[in-house]
């Protein structure tokens, strides 16, 4: 019994886009509490990194008992992390519309969701770097634009000066792969589109997994979608669900959006069987669990059969959204590890 409630924990834990009601956003705070911002983050304090390969954290950790390992301290590559929406729940009247990146309650949460469970797919190829940032409160994505847009653009301004500060000072011509969930990933993409696309840092970007958000298939100009496992200086994205269900916003949504599956990493439209599937991790981070489940692209979206684990009769989710990595963790880990050494073999090490 006490397993059969940590898998379903699994399920529930990250989850939060789910409990955002459907429709207009329902609460006491307005357009007016847009000026209730919280104190900025000092990116020059490490304090302010909820990742960072000079500090000991959760990006370090690895899911089982010692078959993977952190192989931060020898990478050749970075990966600069945007962590999704963790800012839920009740909003804080001091700062209803921002996270406060000094709330060590909601840090810890930060750290012990998204950082555990999506950011230590990267740790075996690459160094990781994650900004603490003043992320929107998920209900402004059932706000109207007049709210949703001045919230958002003051959450991608931290991303923005956490990635310069990371340039500045860390980089030193290293190759980065930028990666992100959900709201990270809306502001991942203004990274891409601001600082890579047809200009010079576009040589240095490995790929780009930029995941939990719609991402419409010209979004970008000279970046192309990967299309094979191999292939680099590209972008991957999937959003994942229930086989045979379409979501309400399906069509505005995810009719131009695309998708990569991320078991065979092709954009085409085959099932691929969950013997594929390296292994996931469940809310324990005990163990990789191969074959937990199945992968399809099917119009934009990413559908998948019921996850095998034990007590899984429990779970009755049309949407995945919170746990788009926790799936496919190992192949992913496999594919970064594998595009990091197409990237370094074919840069002008040699090309």
């Amino acid at each position: 019994m006490k397993y059969l409630l940590y898998s379903t924990l699994f399920f529930s834990t990250l989850c939060y886009a789910q409990n955002v009601k459907e429709g207009g956003y329902e609460g006491t705070f307005g357009l007016e509490d847009l000026k209730k911002i919280p104190g900025a983050p000092d990116y020059t304090n490490l304090n302010y990194w909820i990742a960072h390969p000079e500090v000991e954290d959760l990006a370090d950790a690895t899911p089982g008992k010692g078959q993977l390992r952190n192989g931060q301290s020898e990478a050749e590559v970075d990966v600069f992390f945007v962590y999704p929406t963790i800012y839920t729940g009740e909003q804080k009247s001091a700062f209803p519309w921002f996270a406060d990146v000094n709330d060590t309650e909601l840090n810890d949460r930060i750290a012990n969701s998204t950082i555990k469970y999506q950011a230590t797919v990267f740790n075996g190829s690459a160094k990781v770097y994650s900004p603490l940032y003043r992320q929107a409160h998920v209900a402004v994505f059932r706000s109207d634009s007049s709210l949703r847009m001045p919230a958002l653009d003051l959450a991608y301004l931290d991303v923005k000066k956490a990635f310069e500060y990371y340039l500045k000072n860390w980089n030193n011509e290293r190759p980065i792969i930028i990666a992100a969930h959900s709201q990270g990933t809306l502001h991942a993409a203004r990274l891409l589109q601001e600082f890579f696309e047809g200009k010079p840092l576009m040589n240095q970007l490995v790929v780009a997994y930029i995941v939990g958000m719609p991402i419409p298939k010209d979004q970008f100009i000279e970046l192309p979608i990967c299309e094979s496992a191999d292939q680099t200086t590209c972008w991957v994205t999937w959003n994942t669900y229930l086989a045979d269900y379409y979501p309400p916003y399906h069509e505005t949504w995810y009719t131009n959006a695309a998708s990569v599956n991320p078991l065979n990493w092709s954009v085409d439209d085959r099932w691929v069987s969950r013997d594929v599937n390296a292994g996931g991790v469940l809310k324990k981070f005990d163990k990789l669990r191969p074959g937990l489940t199945d992968a399809k692209n099917h119009e934009g979206m990413l559908w998948i059969h019921k996850p095998r684990f034990f007590g899984n009769f429990l779970l009755n989710w049309k949407r995945f959204h919170n746990v788009d990595y926790n799936l496919f963790y190992l192949n992913i880990r496999e594919n970064v590890a594998g595009r990091v050494s197409s990237y370094l073999e074919n840069s002008d090490r040699g090309e």
